[in-house]
């Protein structure tokens, strides 16, 4: 219940703003324009209150799951019939071929202009959002590794079978070069069940082989370690924060403050390459070598399946130490920058890929697919997955509403562009049925990515042992 709750409240916020923002786009080119905006809206349904100032209404609705803004004209149906403005009881007639108010009645360039606004507010939240992260927080390890090093390779895994092997550092991975975790990660999710060229850098030497991304890769819960990569993020040895009564740590003779310095010689610096190595032992006794207080001890551990079927230790880490590095405004500008580039180029990337039939449109998630994530990061301890979500959200948001499909405003562009190159009005009927068409797949591909959403949900799939 605590998990729906905070992603619940996570996802009201996160994807409020980014309508809000949205929707504020096209309100003030609108404005500007001097196109008569009915209504600006918080939420949807019902009206709860608001205020009236000039011709627009600005009110908040019962649904608080975005807004909208109602320019007089923008649909078929307002330019046929004629809409009214007041929305309670005015008669008066708008929408009409004489009404200067009109979306209709405005030049093609303002409409496109009006049509555009929306999704490039959306690339200008998530510009600020990540010039305030990189200028004001910036969040980076204490002690941190700039290359992509791979710190324990699972054995009989998917990354031993191509060849990965511990202590690796990634150089160029599907046609990226010198990549970051995250861009394998993001690598990993596109090419699932397919093979992707991979260079290493072992011993002085480069070497290259095709690495197969197992299929599980699609799932939403999928992490580099499930296809047998294990990150090396940190330098440093483990430190013991807790050691639990009557566990195998307890029963070893480990302490609080000791610092695990390797395991059976392998020099691990996190807790998940640790879990990783203990399952493949399947409970056989470890050597670890401990720093205690400046002094080699040596101790023999055997994990115990503490939790489930996870062989386990029985000590509490201390958490990697962080600290905020704020960058000056304009490296900030820079590295938000290259963060919008980056996230836009994967988000066409995939949206290519299902085009192609390269991956699922299962693939993509929904509302409830986002509320999980924003419940996520909302619990995650920093900054930086906040942050980074609503901007990638606000990016995903207005790169879609870019395609050429009616209803969005990649559609509105569209139908205006072809009335420029035609010199003419398309006719009203034709726009209706077009409309109407595309609102139907429109509400049926919603209907699917909501009930793959909902088919993703713990309840509805196999825990993993």
């Amino acid at each position: 219940m605590h998990d729906f709750l905070v992603s619940t409240l996570a996802f009201v916020v996160l994807v409020g703003l980014m309508v809000i923002v949205h929707e504020f786009g096209h309100f003030a080119v609108a404005k500007l324009c001097k196109v008569r905006v009915e209504a600006f809206s918080f939420g949807f349904g019902p009206r709860l209150f608001g205020f009236k100032y000039g011709e627009t209404d600005y009110k908040v609705c019962l649904l608080p799951l975005g807004g909208y803004v109602k320019m007089t004209g923008e649909t078929p149906d307002q330019i046929q019939t004629g809409a009214t403005a007041d929305e309670n009881a005015s008669q008066q007639l708008v929408g009409t071929s004489d009404d200067p108010g009109s979306f209709l009645n405005h030049p093609r360039w303002q409409r496109m202009l009006i049509g555009l606004a929306g999704p490039f507010a959306n690339f200008a939240l998530a510009l600020l959002l990540m010039v305030i992260y990189f200028g004001f927080i910036n969040e980076v390890p204490a002690f941190q590794v700039n290359t992509t090093t791979v710190e324990w390779v699972t054995p009989d895994s998917a990354a031993a079978h191509a060849g990965f092997q511990t202590g690796d550092t990634i150089t160029h991975f599907d046609g990226h070069d010198n990549p970051d975790w995250e861009k394998v990660y993001a690598s990993l999710k596109l090419n699932a069940g397919q093979t992707v060229p991979v260079i290493v850098e072992r011993g002085g030497q480069r070497l290259s082989f095709p690495f197969t991304v197992p299929a599980e890769a699609k799932e939403d819960d999928f992490d580099p370690s499930d296809a047998g990569l294990l990150a090396q993020y940190m330098t440093g040895p483990i430190e013991v924060l807790e050691v639990q009564p009557g566990t195998p740590a307890n029963k070893a003779g480990l302490l609080p403050k000791d610092k695990i310095v390797s395991v059976d010689g392998h020099p691990f610096h996190s807790i998940n390459s640790l879990l990783a190595y203990m399952q493949t032992l399947k409970g056989a006794p470890l050597t670890l070598d401990v720093d205690r207080n400046g002094a080699d001890v040596k101790l023999t551990a055997q994990p115990a399946k503490l939790k489930g079927s996870t062989y386990m230790l029985g000590f509490a880490y201390v958490p990697p130490p962080y600290h905020e590095n704020p960058l000056p405004l304009r490296q900030a500008a820079v590295k938000s920058t290259t963060f919008c580039a980056d996230n836009s180029f994967l988000i066409v990337e995939v949206l290519q890929r299902i085009v192609t039939r390269r991956i699922a449109v299962s693939q993509l998630s929904g509302p409830v697919g986002i509320a999980r994530m924003a419940g996520d990061a909302a619990e995650t301890k920093g900054w930086y997955p906040k942050f980074g979500l609503a901007a990638t959200i606000s990016l995903n948001l207005g790169i879609l509403n870019l395609l050429p499909f009616p209803i969005l405003d990649g559609g509105l562009i569209l139908l205006l562009l072809i009335e420029s190159v035609i010199h003419r009005d398309i006719s009203i009927n034709v726009k209706e049925r077009v409309y109407q068409a595309a609102f139907v797949m429109l509400v049926a591909f919603f209907v699917f990515i909501i009930f793959n959403d909902l088919t993703k949900l713990p309840i509805f799939t196999h825990v993993k042992p």
